[in-house]
């Protein structure tokens, strides 16, 4: 019998859709010209005007509350950029326009004016808004329900996303710190004409996701006009606390761009053996460089976890992740002790700091990602998305105002604080778990391995 050739949306690589790498390389680029912006943002604000590389000379106070805003306006824009996507465009399709004003927004970052600054900055918001919440959905609609692929599909997701993150602080960093401040934002600018380009060539990859639902369909129109069940709007309760826990974890995560950043530069010693001095903005790449090398540890780890029949639920790796990520601030403690003493502290502070900041991202984020794909209700997709990602642009304000904070109460205070504090606050999640699982109904039991006949088989491949 003659093979029947598969239409392009349902080839498989390595085991999953070859759509997913797709968005993979889409969001690497995205992610790169956001996080090399990132990298410079505040070193860019408190660099002296009369400098041979002159930024804004705003002082530290100024620019962690800009910092705040611009990295909330970032993801809080990802709501109206989900209401387009379920109502208007599509998630596909609105991703696409939030290529193209991410492309906008990073050209003219690299123009050298103070007004193509803000208007770079207020197109990349816009941009981000459109793109980011709908490429995650098109993860999720790449996998079947129950399919046991979709934890690890979106871990591959986000190895895209941190290998972007680490090589643009590097790069973009390098370049920005040394050379010229806007020959960094303007390499961000050439990865996300990149991404962009990628994502036209893959659509044939992408034909059966993220298309709009419309009431012109009738099947779509059942969904549409379906009210919501008790159990649907249980699973939407979750999810809001959820989203609870999500601010409060990059509130505490997000002192990286910002506070630690600075830290880095002022108050780090940074000459590697004698040899030369590391930019400050290199060590943004750290994170990543941890999410690259340890994934597929962490994830390992928790398939192991979960086969051994002990406690795997989003919500509790939520909580986990946190305490994890906040145990970090230990370092940060003692890198503030150090600096007391001694009038600078040393590197490995900041890389064990990040260290445990990236196991608990590990843990928290993408299976956040994830367990939205799995509870929220189909025709409030995109939204429900975008409201994640509004949870880590408030998570981001607030880690301005934490970071604010610093420059009165003193960093050894914040950083020992969220250490404590964030602590107790996962510890409590814990304490609640049953409850929380009981609004989720079930959405997370019996998942399994989905086949391309639709058949189950309860044994997950080796790509973790």
């Amino acid at each position: 019998m003659a093979l029947v050739e598969k239409a392009p949306h349902e080839k498989e690589l390595f085991g999953h859709p070859v759509g997913l790498y797709i968005l993979f390389f889409t969001e690497m680029w995205e992610r790169f010209s956001y996080y090399g912006m990132r990298a410079l943002f505040t070193l860019f604000l408190v660099a002296e005007t009369t400098s041979s590389n002159a930024g804004f000379g705003w002082s530290n106070d100024d620019a962690l509350a800009l910092y705040g805003w611009y990295t909330m306006l970032v993801y809080v824009s990802s709501i109206p950029g989900g209401w387009i996507a379920d109502r208007f465009l599509g998630q596909k399709k609105t991703v696409m326009l939030g290529g193209a004003l991410l492309c906008v927004g990073h050209a003219v970052l690299a123009l050298n004016s103070e007004t193509s600054f803000y208007l770079g900055c207020f197109f990349i918001i816009l941009g981000v808004g459109c793109l980011k919440p709908n490429i995650s959905s098109m993860v999720g609609g790449l996998y079947k329900p129950k399919d046991e692929r979709r934890d690890l599909g979106f871990y591959i997701f986000y190895m895209g996303i941190n290998i972007g993150g680490f090589l643009a602080p590097i790069l973009c960093g390098y370049i920005g710190e040394n050379i010229n401040w806007h020959y960094g934002f303007g390499l961000a600018a050439i990865g996300m004409f990149l991404g962009q380009a990628v994502y036209i060539w893959g659509q044939k990859y992408l034909t059966h996701v993220g298309n709009l639902i419309s009431r012109k369909n009738e099947a779509d129109r059942e969904i549409l006009d379906k009210p919501l069940t008790s159990i649907e709007k249980d699973r939407i309760k979750v999810l809001l606390i959820s989203f609870l826990l999500i601010i409060l974890f990059w509130a505490a995560f997000e002192q990286a761009g910002g506070l630690m950043n600075l830290y880095a530069m002022q108050k780090t010693d940074r000459n590697f053996f004698g040899l030369f001095e590391i930019p400050a903005s290199v060590f943004q790449s750290v994170n990543s460089f941890f999410i690259i090398t340890l994934a597929t540890v962490v994830g390992a780890f928790w398939l192991k976890w979960r086969k051994a029949g002990k406690e795997s639920s989003s919500i509790f790796k939520i909580a986990v992740g946190m305490v994890i990520m906040a145990l970090g601030f230990g370092f940060m403690s003692a890198a503030s002790l150090q600096y007391e003493a001694n009038g600078s502290s040393a590197m490995y502070w900041l890389i064990l700091a990040y260290l445990l900041h990236t196991i608990g991202e590990l843990c928290a984020s993408p299976v956040s990602l994830s367990y939205i794909t799995k509870l929220a209700p189909l025709k409030y997709a995109s939204i429900i998305m975008g409201l994640y990602w509004a949870a880590t642009g408030l998570g981001n304000k607030v880690a301005g105002l934490i970071g604010q904070a610093s420059q009165s109460l003193g960093e050894f205070e914040i950083f020992t604080g969220i250490a404590v504090i964030w602590s107790a606050i996962g510890i409590l999640v814990i304490a609640m778990l049953k409850p929380l699982k009981r609004l989720a109904h079930g959405a997370e039991d019996g998942e399994t391995k989905i086949t391309d006949e639709g058949q189950e088989n309860f044994e997950i491949e080796g790509h973790v």
